[in-house]
This record gives C-alpha cells, structure tokens and sequence, in this order.
C-alpha cells in the first residue's frame, strides 16, 4: 500500500475543465483554445498511457501541458485502467500510474468502471466492456476498485459505465451506490453515460436520482453522443465528437447546487472544432463560475483489503457476445446486445478502413463480414499477448480468407494496400535552394496491374451508398457487387501511382499521366524550379505533392 500515513484526503477545487488526448493534431487544441480566452476553462483533463515515460513518448502535446501545469492543472483520467475483467492489472503498471499522477499534481484519478483493455491491448475505440449490474458484477469490480486504491497515494474516482445492454437486475446509479458502499471511493457522474442507461432502460433522465449518494460525487462529467432508435428502443451513444444534447446540460444545471462535494466538471469535447467547444464552454462557464473555494476533506477508507475475483460476472462472455464470436445467452438483453455489437462492429470498421479501405469494403464490407473477421481466431489473438494491431491482424485473416476461398480482385487490393507502407521506408532526398521535391509525406509505387479503376470505384461506391443510406434509412450493401466486378477486371500494367500518407493511413492519389511522369523524376532527384513548366508546377503545388528548398 503506498498511501501517506494521513487518514485523509484533501482534494482542491479544480473548477471547469475542458478534456485533451494531449495531442497537437487533435481538436480543440486546450492550450491555443485558453490563450485565445483567458479564464474560459480551469484545468485540463487528459487521457494518456499509465507509464509518465510513455505518455511523454507517444503524446505530442506532453511537452505543453508539462510546462503548463502550474497556470493549468490538469486531472489524469487515464482510461488505460481496468476496473473491471478476468485479470487484476499487475503491481507494476500501478506503481508507474501513480507515480505519473503525482509527478502531474493530480489530485485524483478517475476511470469508467469497465474493462478497458487485455495485457496492455485496448479493445478497439477504447469501447470498454461494461460490468453486469448485480452482485456478481458488484463482487468483481470491487476487487479491481480496492486493489487499485490499495496501489495509489492518491483517490481512485469511480465513474459510472456507459451503457447499451441491459444486464443486472439492478439500476447503474443502485450498482455505483453499492460500490461506494463497498470501498469508500469517491464517485464521477458521467450524465451522457447516464442517459445511456435511463434510454436503454426506457427511464426518465433522473430516474434513481433520489436516493443516490450525490454528496459522494466530487466529478461530473458532460459530451456530445448520439440517440438512435433501434425497435421499440431508444440508445445513447457516447461519442464525444457529437453535439452535447440539450438534456445534459439541463441534468448538469440541476446537479451542480445538489453535489455538496463537486470538485470538478470536465466538458470532453473531444473532436469539436474551437469556435464550437467556445459555444459549450461559455455555457458551461454560468455554471461553474471561475474562483477559488476551500478544499475538500474526505477520509480514507480504512480497509483496501481486495477480495479475490469471482470470474462470476463472466467478462469473456460478454466478449464474445459483443465481437458476435458466439450467440448472447438467452437472458441476455437481445436488442441491447445487438445495438452493442453494432458500434462495435462500426468502430473496426473504422479502425480498419485507415489501412485497408479497399481490401475491407471486399472481404468484410458486410455486417455478417465484419462479425466472421471479429469472431476469429485472428481477431482474438489481438488480445493474446503477441503486440500486433488490428490491422495486422485483419491483414492475416485477410489472407487465410483468400486461402480457403481465392479471389484474385480482393488478392490484388490486398497486395497493393500491403505494398503502400513500405514506401515510405526510403526518404525522398529533400530538395535544395531553388529546387523543388517530392513532399515527405507522398510516394510513388508501382504495380503490375493497374487498380486505378478499383481506387476511383471504392470511392465512387462508398460515396453512393452513403447517400441512398441518408434517404432511404438503411444501407443498401449489395451495392458492393459492382465493387467486386471492378475489382475482378484489373487494366493491364505496369501501373505507375501515388500514395499519401493520411489520418493514419494511406490514401492513393489519382493524378494525370504528365504529372506522375515528372513527379516521378523528382522521386529520383530533386530539380531546379525555374525549369519547371508552369502549368506542372502550380498542379503539384496546389495538390501538396512537392516542397520547395
């Protein structure tokens, strides 16, 4: 246990925050967005690796929020923390966690009650897999919860789950009152996270309100998501690039004078652009007036002794219910669970579309095709320990499938989207004064074969269906036949082509046959600027594709 020889905890006011992934790519940027208004917001939330060496490796925006930290306290919500799932998380990553909140100054660490990753492997999306609300669920994360806290010297914050499958006999604010009951821990009440459950419950937003433990609450937390209708039901889905919707705010504004112990509210606004997180913030602000308030005193629960898991809360069950790698049980909640399997499904697909958009759209274009690549034995080895991503997984599988059932279009997009990341593995010699090169985020390839006509149909395809999906409400997927003709009738090569690098992928450019053969001379060498005809200079320009010394 590495917690002081205090009984107490003394947590300040941190005020109105504003979320960060710590990435400079990312929006809204917190540090440009405060420079820009000065006392919109009072600290900043950031989700990053337990390990302080690696969130300071792998996120952009470390160096900023590290020198900042004195005018702008952050909150470590590290959401890489199970708390909840078949294993405890080893001592060691506890002791980096804790070391990495205490070397930030954060007060506490909040985390969703879920398993969140295997060995290190989140699931895709960081969609966690929310406990069952029972005893068994109860028995489970409370072990995780306590053996946690026992690691820290600081409050482990425990925030209600998001939910989409009614699983539990019991409401998720009764399940959160337990386990406060059962550990002492302080509690995060995520409002979009709760609508999630009123939806799915077919509840009234403060539903179980009443005889909750606000008092406990020392962190509320408000983002966008989306409602959809599936049947007869009604779910929220948490997804923090959406519009915040006007019964969060109205359920923030009733709460905050009912939490005697609030601490913080934190705005995820992951993904909106700066002009709209302003709009949320600046509402946000008439609720959580700027200032300093006295601290808050809270003891420390004088028994963190962690009961042994149960495994009777049956976490890989609900794993394979949710990647459709075996039917739900009977007593599952059937429209919840589909609804579950269908972000799921959507956030692979996603993942996966950033390496291997065409190779996808053939293989696995289909909802039965995304569920046989997820209910694999690839797809579970992700978690298995062996450090490979979901893209290559999904390149492994791919091949098996064109193993057992060969198909020389799908083959062909394969071999292309696997030949694109190796052509960045030679730098392009950069370009000296008065020259013109190649810009260091494009290549050219080449193939025997010519797929122009696969690369212009993938997007002429997507882009159709996308449009028949908006007016009719359902995605017509046989459209996809006239992809795989396409992909069938090859043109015959050598096929010369360009490739970006994209958002994390790699995009294949189209470009006219005189400006990919110049373009490909500055592949070679770079070349003086004034000997380039105008017309190829300002189309390569104006397409990102040179530099200039």
């Amino acid at each position: 246990m590495t917690h002081a020889a205090s009984d107490t905890w003394t947590l300040p006011w941190r005020g109105l925050g504003l979320s960060s992934n710590l990435s400079t790519a990312d929006v809204p940027q917190p540090y440009r967005l405060l420079d820009a208004s000065p006392g919109l917001f009072d600290f900043v939330e950031y989700s990053a690796p337990l390990s302080l060496d690696e969130a300071k490796a792998h996120a952009s925006l470390f160096p900023e929020m590290w020198r900042r930290r004195a005018e702008v306290p952050v909150l470590f919500h590290p959401v890489h923390l199970n708390l909840w799932g078949p294993e405890l998380e080893p001592a060691s990553a506890l002791a980096e966690l804790d070391a990495h909140a205490r070397a930030v100054q954060s007060p506490w660490v909040g985390n969703d009650v879920g398993w969140w990753h295997v060995g290190g492997q989140p699931f895709p999306g960081y969609l966690y897999f929310t406990p069952p609300f029972n005893e068994a669920g109860l028995v489970d994360c409370a072990a995780h919860a306590l053996h946690v806290q026992r690691h820290l010297s600081l409050p482990l914050v425990l925030e209600n789950p998001a939910v989409l499958a009614r699983r539990g006999e019991w409401h998720v604010l009764d399940f959160m009152a337990r386990l406060h009951a059962r550990t002492g821990l302080p509690l995060l009440l995520d409002l979009g996270h709760l609508f999630s459950h009123q939806l799915s419950a077919g509840l009234p937003l403060e539903a179980g309100l009443d005889g909750f433990p606000l008092d406990k609450v020392v962190e509320l937390h408000i983002a966008g998501g989306v409602v959809t209708r599936r049947g007869s039901r009604c779910f929220y889905v948490d997804d923090h690039t959406q519009p915040v919707r006007e019964e969060l705010f109205t359920l923030l504004e009733s709460l905050v004078p009912r939490c005697p112990s609030l601490r913080a509210v934190t705005f995820e606004g992951d993904g909106h652009p700066p002009e709209i997180a302003l709009l949320s913030l600046r509402r946000l602000r008439e609720r959580v007036p700027g200032g300093e308030r006295p601290p808050l005193t809270l003891p420390i629960p004088r028994d963190l002794t962690a009961p042994p898991l149960t495994g009777g809360s049956r976490p890989w069950e609900l794993y394979d219910t949710g990647y459709l790698a075996a039917p739900p049980p009977s007593e599952d909640d059937g429209e919840g669970a589909l609804a579950d399997q269908d972000f799921r499904l959507a956030v692979v697909a996603e993942v996966l579309d950033r390496e291997w958009p065409l190779t996808r759209l053939l293989l696995a274009g289909s909802r039965a095709g995304l569920a046989a690549f997820t209910g694999s034995p690839e797809f579970r080895s992700l978690f298995g320990g062996t450090g490979r991503s979901p893209g290559q997984v999904f390149s492994r599988w791919a091949m098996r499938c064109l193993r057992e059932h060969p198909d020389e279009g799908a083959s062909a997009a394969l071999a292309l989207e696997m030949l694109l990341p190796t052509l960045f593995l030679r730098p392009v010699p950069p370009p000296g004064p008065g020259q013109v090169g190649l810009a260091e985020d494009v290549r050219l390839g080449a193939l025997p074969v010519d797929l122009s006509e696969l690369v212009f149909a993938a997007r002429a395809v997507r882009r159709h269906l996308t449009a028949r999906a908006w007016a009719c409400g359902s995605l017509e997927l046989s459209g996809l036949e006239s992809l795989a003709q396409v992909a069938r009738r090859p043109a015959p090569g050598p096929w010369h082509f360009l490739v970006r690098r994209r958002g994390g992928g790699h995009e294949v450019l189209m470009v006219p046959p005189g400006l990919a053969e110049w373009l490909r001379t500055l592949a070679a060498h770079p070349v003086p600027a004034d000997g380039v005809p105008p017309v190829l200079l300002a189309e390569a320009q104006g397409r990102g594709l040179i530099r200039r010394g």
